[in-house]
């Protein structure tokens, strides 16, 4: 592909997502003229801007992009720092983006390798292979091919489940591990009703309880991208704001990077999959016993939950509960999430 063509391409990618962002974030003002629109919603010349990967990094200096060929598929990461290798893994509705806030400091401390995980950003998105374990062993096979023999490892949301699971089967392999505001699935997500708990969709209560309808939603197979494709700007743009006790932490611009990724190719059906493998995942939790490697807790909105798991399945579990933070940790509280890690890891 020529420059010209790819200039184009970008272009015409930029305008798609802003008009995305415009439509979402102006309709409600057309129909009133006094309506206020969060200001989340606004369209922008950031919303604007190229989100590539390769323009990414480069508001990160220091920081490359990289790719590699291992256990059959294609990881893209970020890396940058020196020291000893910590992988971070994100999550559902991300990419390596989402840990843009806190790379340069960890860098200051650690080799950080950000990972998007299998199905996830520039990664590649096979049909097959997103049970955790398999995930783990993306990892694993990253980490050979890097030279690295034993790792830290912290993951958020989909991450976190891939992290435990990470240090569950290399115990030699992993130093220490730290799960941001999610679990590995586990015998409560069996538990989590289908009808929410009293006050779950009251957004004028800021610690309002977190309802989880999309786990079931994406046990269908098919239905979310018939449903979701060139629609994910509205579902993305509702779950930022809806785990979020800081609804400005994840900016235009920043979602404009995401939404751009769950339109490309593949997308939708890879974020399906990560959650039509939980019964897998929790079969697999009854063969590991409890952790017996280090692990840090790190809980804003689903703390609860979070602690709940680490109290049956990890031996030495050091809990930090972010009071008045949503789900979406390293975004709302950088600052705090950053010194938990540094303290935890070193």
């Amino acid at each position: 592909m020529g420059a010209n063509t790819e200039t184009t391409r970008r272009e015409t990618l930029a305008e798609g997502i802003g008009a995305l962002v415009l439509a979402f974030a102006t309709s409600p003002a057309e129909a009133d003229e006094n309506a206020v629109v969060p200001s989340t919603y606004r369209a922008s010349d950031e919303a604007l801007a190229d989100t590539s990967d390769q323009a990414l990094v480069k508001r990160l200096p220091g920081f490359s992009n990289d790719d590699a060929d291992v256990n059959g598929i294609r990881l893209h990461f970020v890396q940058g720092g020196s020291g000893q290798p910590l992988f971070l893994l994100g999550g559902g509705g991300q990419t390596w983006w989402q840990f843009h806030k806190i790379m340069p400091d960890l860098a200051k401390h650690f080799r950080v390798i950000v990972v998007d995980i299998r199905g996830q950003g520039s990664s590649g998105k096979p049909a097959t292979g997103y049970d955790k374990k398999t995930m783990a062993d993306d990892i694993r096979s990253l980490a050979q091919h890097l030279g690295y023999k034993r790792i830290y490892i912290a993951g958020h949301d989909i991450g976190a489940m891939v992290a435990y699971s990470f240090a569950a089967n290399y115990p030699d392999e992993t130093q220490r591990v730290a799960l941001l505001d999610v679990p590995h699935p586990f015998e409560g997500f069996q538990q989590i009703s289908i009808l929410p708990p009293p006050g779950a969709y009251d957004l004028s209560n800021p610690n309002h309880p977190p309802h989880p309808w999309w786990f079931a939603l994406n046990q269908v197979s098919d239905l979310p991208e018939k449903l979701l494709q060139g629609r994910m700007n509205i579902l993305l743009n509702w779950m930022f704001d809806y785990l979020a006790r800081d609804k400005t932490a994840i900016s235009p611009f920043d979602r404009a990077v995401y939404i751009a990724a769950y339109e490309a190719p593949g997308a939708i059906s890879a974020n399906t999959r990560w959650y039509q493998t939980f019964g897998q995942d929790i079969e697999d939790l009854k063969h590991y016993g409890k952790l017996k490697t280090p692990v840090l807790g790190l809980g804003g909105i689903s703390y609860s939950f979070l602690a709940e798991f680490l109290s049956k399945y990890a031996e030495s579990a050091t809990l930090i509960e972010l009071k008045n933070t949503g789900h979406w940790v390293a975004e709302e509280r950088p600052g705090e999430t950053t010194a938990a890690l540094v303290k935890f890891f070193q």
